[in-house]
């Protein structure tokens, strides 16, 4: 069965993990420190902190720009239910919104007319690694006074107008979890250009210590130590970061080969009835997923004829709003409950083979015509 992602992994990163056993410093320490430089290098941003995956960086982000009870935060319902998650935990409001069909990335309109008084910031999600509008939400933000908090998981590597996801706007947070663009096995990282509230993340990740961060970039550590803000235990470990220096050489190759049957998959399928096929920008995006959508209610059928033909598929994602915990939020969508019932996650990942990817597409194309 082709399974629908799959990390790419080798002797390279077990062998980092090694020199990692060999120093005994396996937290937090000097590799963490070399994986955020050259994060920073890559992305021309100021400020990167590492944490331990995506949702904490999300988390942790929104814990430092002040977010908390009683606040909105608008989202769109179509994305994976930690984004939510993060939210309810500091005691805000999801304020859900509607998706563009075409790209499945928030709608800014409908976006723009859920604004209140009690909004505090808006989370749009890079779907598939496809940018959202980002001039347009940061007008936004600047015109209401509203931090936008990129949740960019699908999208490391990709751009936006030339400027890569990560090096403007508030803030991004990203995922390296093992199926993401790059993987540390598990963890995330928030970018951002204020020093003021970068340094408040550096605390918070590590229990809210001060100081202690600076001497473990160095292997090196504080007995003596403040506490000086709530903070949670959501720091990279050195082993972690390890794997990501070495994914990281490899980011270019992975995204070449993606790019490439992304390109193939949309020459083979675009003429087939029955589907659309989402918006691409492949010159900027970095594909992190392959999502067709399937029309007159045949999804499901589809996915279980895949599965017959030794095809893996799946959905990204299941819509908020329609979750039990979450429906006290809720919100008319009538656009995202359409697409979150046609939306379907074809394989895409870097050790694919041609042969690979022609199964895909030869079943798909079957079952269209059947």
């Amino acid at each position: 069965m082709l399974p629908v992602s799959r990390p790419s992994i080798g002797t390279e990163e077990l062998e980092e993990i090694k020199k990692i056993f060999d120093t005994g410093w396996l937290g937090l320490g000097s590799t963490v420190y070399e994986f955020e430089n050259k994060l920073k290098e890559y992305l021309g941003s100021k400020n990167v902190i590492a944490v331990n995956n995506g949702t904490n960086a999300l988390h942790i982000a929104l814990d430092a720009f002040g977010i908390g009870e009683g606040d909105e935060v608008i989202v769109p319902s179509l994305t994976y239910c930690a984004c939510i998650q993060v939210i309810t935990a500091l005691k805000a409001r999801p304020v859900f919104c509607e998706i563009d069909p075409g790209t499945l990335n928030l709608d800014i309109e409908d976006t723009r007319q859920r604004i209140t008084k009690k909004t505090k910031a808006i989370v749009p999600v890079h779907y598939c690694g496809n940018a959202c509008n980002m001039d347009a939400l940061l007008n936004i933000g600047r015109e209401h006074n509203i931090h936008v908090i990129e949740d960019a998981a699908h999208a490391f590597g990709s751009s936006y107008k030339g400027k890569k996801i990560g090096s403007f706007g508030d803030a991004a947070c990203f995922s390296f979890d093992p199926i993401k663009n790059i993987t540390c096995g598990e963890g995330g990282a928030v970018v951002l250009s204020d020093d003021n509230i970068a340094e408040m993340i550096r605390r918070k990740r590590i229990l809210g210590i001060d100081k202690d961060t600076w001497k473990r970039y160095k292997n090196e550590r504080s007995w003596f130590y403040e506490v000086t803000t709530q903070g949670y235990r959501y720091h990279m470990s050195n082993i972690n970061a390890a794997i990501g220096l070495v994914q990281l050489k490899k980011l270019n190759m992975f995204v070449e080969k993606k790019r490439s049957i992304v390109k193939l998959y949309n020459e083979q399928l675009s003429s087939l009835e029955g589907i659309k096929l989402l918006e691409w920008n492949l010159n900027e995006t970095a594909p992190f997923t392959y999502i067709i959508r399937v029309i007159d209610g045949k999804r499901d059928k589809m996915m279980d004829y895949l599965k017959e033909k030794g095809v893996g598929s799946g959905i990204h994602y299941i819509a908020n709003h329609t979750q039990p915990f979450f429906r006290k939020y809720a919100s008319t969508l009538p656009v995202t409950e359409k697409t979150c019932n046609e939306i379907l996650t074809l394989p895409l990942y870097y050790d694919m083979t041609d042969s690979d990817v022609g199964l895909v597409i030869e079943s798909v194309a079957e079952f269209i015509k059947q």
